[in-house]
């Protein structure tokens, strides 16, 4: 079932979102080689402890961080670690924020210093199919629109989108319905209502799109040990169009 929801939670869940931002615009300033995504979990946990928030992954289905930080041919679910990034990496921090009972969920990619031109074009792209996806998020299209305008974009540059890991709604907990995938076909899928709150959250790799899990249970990364990238904004979706409430001002 969809729970639409009022412009009172969407408002709260706005508020989440903003401190979610906030967060990522810091760690933007971090990002370097040297530094470890241990050292950026930390400060995360500090950054929403300071702003009255917590981090809703800590603790889900026994997870133990306050991100998920994924390194190069990761693909999402990386655990943080004390490994240092190198120049050339990139790193996807992943979370979602509790405030007030609200949550927000967002997701952004990293480069570490001067990365190869092949790593900027996966950046770039990943991020434009994001937006390309948010546009078609409008009251009266279908969930298959935003896949399919995504994987058409995506695929016209090269690269290829993930299919093993999708968007979703998000309200009262992490994961509700509707499922977001970032590929398919035009009309198909849910229709899309006033008061729907979803994740688009394209994963997109220079290689192959199949996956595979680490020993961890948690990681997926590349199959054939190529970079991967991903950005993921909380959205709702209004008559007037669909409202960005993770966006980074």
């Amino acid at each position: 079932m969809i729970v639409l929801k009022s412009q009172r939670e969407i408002e709260a869940m706005k508020k989440a979102g903003e401190i979610l931002a906030a967060c990522h615009k810091e760690i933007a300033k971090l990002i370097k080689p040297g530094i470890t995504t241990w050292e950026i979990d930390q400060f995360v946990e500090r950054f929403l402890s300071e702003n009255k928030a917590t981090p809703e992954q800590k603790g889900y289905k026994g997870y133990k961080y306050a991100t998920c930080a994924s390194i190069n041919d990761e693909v999402c679910h990386g655990f943080p670690r004390e490994e240092p990034l190198k120049e050339g990496d990139i790193v996807t921090v992943d979370m979602v924020v509790k405030y007030n009972g609200a949550l927000a969920d967002s997701a952004w990619s990293y480069a570490v210093g001067k990365v190869a031109a092949e790593t900027d074009h996966l950046l770039k792209v990943t991020r434009e199919a994001l937006y390309k996806g948010i546009e078609q998020a409008v009251v009266g299209n279908r969930i298959g629109d935003i896949g399919h305008a995504i994987q058409t974009y995506v695929e016209s540059e090269g690269l290829s989108v993930v299919r093993d890991f999708i968007g979703h709604g998000i309200g009262a907990v992490i994961h509700e319905k509707p499922d977001v995938p970032h590929y398919g076909l035009p009309g198909k899928g849910a229709r899309i209502k006033e008061g729907m709150v979803f994740t688009i959250e394209p994963m997109v790799n220079i290689g192959l799109y199949q996956t595979k899990m680490d020993d961890n249970g948690w990681t997926a990364r590349t199959i054939d040990g190529k970079y991967s990238a991903q950005y993921e904004h909380t959205l709702a979706i209004t008559k007037d169009g669909p409202i960005i409430l993770t966006e980074q001002k």
